[in-house]
């Protein structure tokens, strides 16, 4: 439970006295600080009112500062729950604010601190009581550390009984970004306290704060004695139903009327995550919610309708029934959505004290999303944790149809640099030679080899990075820097083949990684690397939770199987190129050419001489009824990087699906994106070899099909080979210092073996 408490100013004054209105206060860092305090509230889950948050702009366009300073104090004053003085001699007191002192059971909530620092001090504001529970140890016999505030006890001496039947509070000030750890120095700032009760009623609890040892005012005017109204909880039943009327799991978003999020984010453990609006209940679990009334928004997962609900939670709630509704299910037509590229662990995920979060945490988020496939790849933070739970196969936690299986990205040790690298379907975990993440290869091909050796489907994860370009234009012919983490190495191992399970050569590279990139950047390199003949497929990824911690699943695969779903085989279709990539709100389905199937017969069709072929698929897309300008308008290089918004046409409701051929398209067909179902059909002239593909752009593109005309292999383009040759040199230019001594006679090689390649490439080549 979180908020801050939003009432009147003149009520509010029943409860302490306003906060004194600091004069001089200088006008630019004070706004900036504000700013941040802003950001703050809003990823807490406590933001300002809409009608705070227009009066805070309208306080920051005040022509005179003074004015506008002291306009702002007011309107921030009014959720202050304390007032803090810092004088010169760095003494610290502390004053009642005049914020409605209000908790609720078994929850947070977020209140404002004003700090006057006369000392100009950038020490830590450190807020005690002997209410709280955070105070002691967890054995409560001694505090957690060895300040000598008078509400701390020494260690080892126990705690007096009467002492521990007052313990019903928790509390911390929070201090992560975008505040700081410190003050910041100047001398108005204000602080956010984060206050949790275990009880419902009425409860007291004495409060000081201080700036480090010996810093508390005399005469008891550092503490505060603060009587709280603590609302009690409702613990409520959620009844969740799918399309079908069967148990299914959905994600809710609870916001009281003053759009305070519930439960709160401060302190969520797993499986709630803190940095989510969202969490994710199946039928029958349960919340506990404070007695009020509350708007819930639930839905699960891009293939469903969002839906808002009111709730009343009071002494006679029990259960709350919703009912998830459905615009398309791609599985019904046996397309199965996964990513193949999620964590339990690193980024926005807690590290300490899991160690990141279990797999019964992520099946949990993957039902709640409607995805199918969770490919959850252990990395470089946590891995020494986290790599006990692989297993080479299906995690237990999988409930058919929703499988979760560990695998490895190699980010954050061995060949990082040069590109990390998503390994699907592995055997084994560990590169030889070590237990751990500090011996493996710094050539990403050496890994690749390791990895094909298992019968492992591989590819570079977020492709765009280190690819950038300023240029909408796609293809285009400008070398990117190679210096990020992204498909960097990938236009040397392109051009390898590295032997399988089996001893035979296969590609070194299945597929690249698309949606959680910009797609210019993404799908330049691939657009090369296909019109020089290399048939690498593409599979959308999330990178969940680093690259996007909104949810998983927001890129996908859609990979069509003919049997039950499995994930080695889930993992098959998207070697073959069996699948479409996707942020779950287009689709792409059964795309022919002629009679040759996505996916089938190597995806290919042979021509004995030029001809006109026919293109089909069913397709659909949803927009929401209401255009955003200010998605349609957003740079491409800004997220989210793909989103069918940015497909719509104009103020419309419509949407482009686009014939691909050798990079540009060729063909252009508009549908109402109403979440109907529709067929296509595209009459397309093919001259020579050349590869076909359908997109959206950017919400959705299918792998290519490879229309052959007289058994003449894809020579697309003299201009594409020469970026492929002169990228392998930008790359080397950007690896070779961080290859290891041992490998570069290697390493040379390869790269070698890349130019060779591309220039026999441009040699064969007949057209620019």
């Amino acid at each position: 439970m979180t908020g801050f408490t939003f009432v009147t100013f003149t009520s509010q004054l029943l409860f302490a006295a306003a906060l004194p209105i600091e004069k001089n206060v200088e006008w630019q860092p004070f706004v900036a600080q504000v700013t941040r305090l802003i950001e703050a509230t809003e990823y807490l889950g406590s933001p300002f009112s809409a009608s705070e948050k227009a009066a805070i702009a309208a306080a920051m366009q005040q022509p005179r500062p003074q004015n506008a300073t002291e306009g702002l104090q007011v309107i921030l004053d009014r959720h202050c729950l304390f007032g803090v003085q810092i004088n010169p001699e760095m003494r610290v007191k502390v004053a009642p604010g005049p914020a409605t002192p209000e908790l609720v059971e078994q929850g947070w909530r977020q209140f404002l601190v004003k700090v006057v620092n006369d000392s100009g001090t950038t020490a830590a504001l450190q807020a005690v009581s002997p209410n709280a529970i955070s105070v002691y140890s967890q054995d409560g016999v001694g505090p957690k550390n060895n300040d000598s505030d008078k509400f701390f006890r020494k260690k080892g001496e126990a705690l007096p009984l009467t002492d521990a039947t007052q313990l019903w509070l928790d509390m911390q000030t929070f201090d992560q970004q975008p505040l700081t750890k410190t003050l910041s120095g100047l001398p108005l700032e204000y602080r956010i306290i984060q206050l949790y009760s275990r009880d419902p009623g009425r409860r007291e609890a004495k409060f000081a704060f201080n700036v480090g040892q010996g810093t508390q005012d005399i005469g008891f005017r550092n503490e505060v004695d603060i009587l709280f109204n603590c609302l009690p909880a409702r613990l409520v039943t959620f009844r969740v139903r799918d399309e079908n009327n069967q148990p299914t799991t959905a994600s809710f978003v609870i916001r009281d009327g003053q759009q305070r999020v519930y439960p709160s984010p401060a302190k969520r453990l797993a499986p709630d995550f803190p940095f989510h609006p969202q969490v994710y209940r199946g039928d029958g679990e349960t919340l506990k919610l404070p007695e009020g009334d509350y708007i819930v928004e639930f839905s699960r997962g891009p293939e469903s309708i969002p839906q808002t609900q009111n709730l009343n939670v009071n002494q006679r709630t029990q259960e709350v029934e919703f009912k998830v509704k459905r615009w398309i299910d791609p599985s019904l037509a046996g397309w199965w959505s996964g990513d193949h590229h999620i964590h339990a662990a690193g980024c926005s995920h807690y590290v300490k004290p899991t160690e990141g979060v279990l797999a019964s945490d992520m099946i949990r988020h993957c039902m709640g999303e409607d995805l199918k496939i969770g490919a959850n790849l252990t990395w470089g933070p946590c891995f020494d944790f986290q790599k006990q739970f692989f297993c080479g196969a299906l995690d237990k936690v999988s409930q058919y149809p929703y499988l979760l299986r560990y695998d490895i990205e190699v980010s954050g040790f061995g060949s990082h640099q040069s590109g990390h690298l998503c390994l699907l379907r592995l055997k084994e975990e560990i590169y030889p030679g070590g237990d751990s993440k500090d011996h493996w290869p710094t050539l990403c091909l050496n890994t690749l080899r390791w990895a094909k050796q298992q019968g492992s489907v591989c590819g570079p994860a977020h492709s765009g990075w280190g690819l950038e370009v300023k240029t909408t234009d796609l293809p285009n012919y400008i070398v990117p820097p190679f210096n990020g983490i992204g498909a960097n190495e990938y236009i040397v191992d392109v051009t390898h083949e590295l032997p399988g399970p089996d001893g035979k050569l296969q590609p070194a590279v299945d597929f690249l990684s698309m949606v959680d990139t910009p797609y210019v950047w993404e799908l330049n390199m691939w657009y090369h690397s296909l019109n020089v003949g290399y048939r690498t497929r593409v599979s959308g990824e999330t990178d969940f939770p680093c690259i996007y911690g909104e949810r998983v699943g927001l890129g996908r695969s859609y990979v069509k199987l003919d049997g039950k779903l499995d994930y080695d085989q889930w993992c098959e279709g998207i070697r073959q190129g069996r699948n479409y990539v996707s942020d779950g709100k287009s689709h792409l389905m059964e795309f022919k050419v002629n009679d040759v199937a996505l996916g089938e017969k190597g995806s290919e069709l042979r021509l004995s001489q030029p001809s006109t072929v026919k293109l089909t698929a069913r397709v659909a897309a949803r927009l929401n009824e209401l255009p955003n300008p200010t998605l349609q308008k957003l740079d491409y290089a800004k997220k989210p990087y793909w989103d069918i918004e940015r497909a719509r046409i104009a103020d419309t409701g419509e949407v482009p699906v686009e014939v691909i051929v050798n990079g540009y398209p060729v063909a252009k067909k508009t549908i109402v994106a109403d979440g109907k179902l529709q067929a296509v059909s595209f009459d397309i002239a093919i001259n020579r070899s050349s590869w076909v593909a359908l997109r959206i752009l950017p919400s959705s593109h299918t792998n290519p099909i490879f229309v052959l005309v007289n058994g003449k292999p894809i020579r697309a383009s003299r201009r594409s080979a020469e970026w492929c040759l002169k990228g392998v040199d930008q790359c080397w230019l950007q690896k070779e210092k961080l290859i290891n001594a041992k490998e570069l006679t290697e390493a040379r090689r390869a790269y070698d073996h890349a130019r060779t390649a591309y220039r026999k490439v441009l040699s064969e080549c007949e057209m620019d």
